[in-house]
């Protein structure tokens, strides 16, 4: 069984809305709903828990009983920060999982996600037990000295780019977050759970990414995704 948990539990300051940007309306579409249709239309995924917002519960549920987001199965309150939102997500699927599910982990303000991408995580989570989003980095990254130089870069042929989805057995994930929150491993502000993983010793594997599967952080963020829903699919870059 493969299942989906969607976070949806931040309150977006960044965007500059009194909306959490999850919530945002797009072409008369919640941006929330977008990801989950991704979700929805995957013949692999058979079902969705999102993480969400306190006090946007019921509103999640109206807007996926609006759009047929049949899979949706449960919906998770989230916590003080992304680490502890995707840790309730997680102990919630507790007495519902075996120990060979996988468990897919979206950023549910990445909407473009490409059906061949989540395809590609499941394929690789298959065979090696977890799989992370992955691209090649294109720019050049230096090491600061401090605040006004450098000399030194990082070879960017040794760097790659991680995001969601992300996907784990089901046994490795539960385990990792119980070991992270009793140790304080992993779970700062900036950490994620494949930081929190290689922070415990995993090794995680690469799977397919595209450039499409951006996250709306800001507003810039949010004019290109209407310019990619304007874009006919067909002439998308892959």
């Amino acid at each position: 069984m493969a299942i989906a948990i969607i976070i949806a539990s931040g309150s977006g300051h960044r965007m500059g809305q009194n909306i959490p940007k999850q919530f945002l309306h797009v072409y008369d579409k919640p941006v929330i709903i977008y990801t989950l249709e991704a979700f929805q239309k995957h013949p692999q995924i058979d079902a969705i828990a999102v993480v969400c917002l306190d006090g946007w519960q019921q509103m999640l549920r109206a807007y996926a009983d609006q759009f047929n987001i049949t899979k949706l199965k449960w919906i998770v309150t989230g916590g003080a920060s992304a680490q502890e939102s995707i840790r309730n997500g997680v102990y919630s699927l507790e007495n519902v999982c075996n120990g060979n599910d996988l468990i897919v982990i979206h950023d549910g303000i990445r909407p473009l996600m490409a059906p061949e991408v989540l395809s590609d995580v499941l394929r690789v989570a298959g065979t090696k037990g977890n799989a992370v989003t992955s691209m090649p980095y294109n720019e050049q990254i230096f090491i600061k000295d401090n605040e006004e130089s450098t000399t030194k870069y990082i070879p960017r042929e040794t760097l790659r780019r991680v995001s969601t989805p992300q996907a784990y057995l089901f046994s490795d994930l539960d385990a990792a977050y119980h070991k992270a929150f009793a140790t304080n491993t992993g779970i700062g502000p900036s950490s994620y759970t494949n930081t929190m993983m290689t922070d415990l010793g995993a090794r995680l594997y690469f799977a397919a990414g595209s450039d499409r599967n951006i996250k709306l952080t800001t507003r810039d963020d949010l004019e290109l995704f209407k310019a990619y829903l304007d874009t006919n699919e067909d002439e998308w870059l892959k």
